[in-house]
């Protein structure tokens, strides 16, 4: 999970102060948990110094606003098209797909297309691995391989489920 990405979410339709985007990011996280307010002003700075957020200036109560540069649009939207290797967790796609949902990404249909070719990619070469150590009698690794195929099977079928929700 990137805080920075979940800034640029929510900067994404509208400007917001510092709490606000904690509050945003914490609500892109789901179940996942909560941010500390100290990395959203880190990462606000830093997305400043790139030049992917400016502030126009303070609000009615004189907290400071941030908005989305044209660069902050580009990134983001860069991201959200990589897909998420498997070794990283599942929450992570889900974190950003949630991001993509919050802003309706255009290219969400592509950016799970994407997801589902990774995994399938990944399924094949496993269970080429797991072949090869069942002949080997490797039986530790075949297992261990045989389980990570069953969570890959599991994502495949829940980006299957949103694909149908979505229509």
């Amino acid at each position: 999970m990137s805080v920075k990405y979940g800034i640029l979410t929510s900067l994404f339709r509208q400007r917001h102060h510092g709490y606000e985007l904690k509050l945003e990011v914490d609500s892109l996280l789901g179940i996942k948990g909560k941010i500390n307010p100290g990395q959203v002003y880190t990462t606000l700075d830093r997305l400043m110094r790139d030049q992917l957020v400016s502030s126009p200036g303070w609000d009615d109560q004189e907290r400071k606003l941030f908005q989305l540069e044209a660069r902050g649009k580009d990134e983001l939207e860069k991201w959200l098209l990589e897909p998420v290797p498997y070794y990283t967790a599942k929450e992570d796609f889900f974190f950003k797909w949630n991001c993509a949902r919050k802003i309706h990404f255009a290219q969400e249909k592509q950016m799970l297309e994407q997801q589902k070719e990774m995994i399938i990619k990944e399924v094949m070469e496993l269970t080429k691995l797991k072949t090869e150590f069942l002949l080997q009698g490797e039986e530790n690794k075949y297992l261990l391989i045989t389980g990570t195929l069953l969570h890959l099977e599991a994502d495949l079928n829940w980006i299957n489920q949103v694909e149908n929700r979505s229509r």
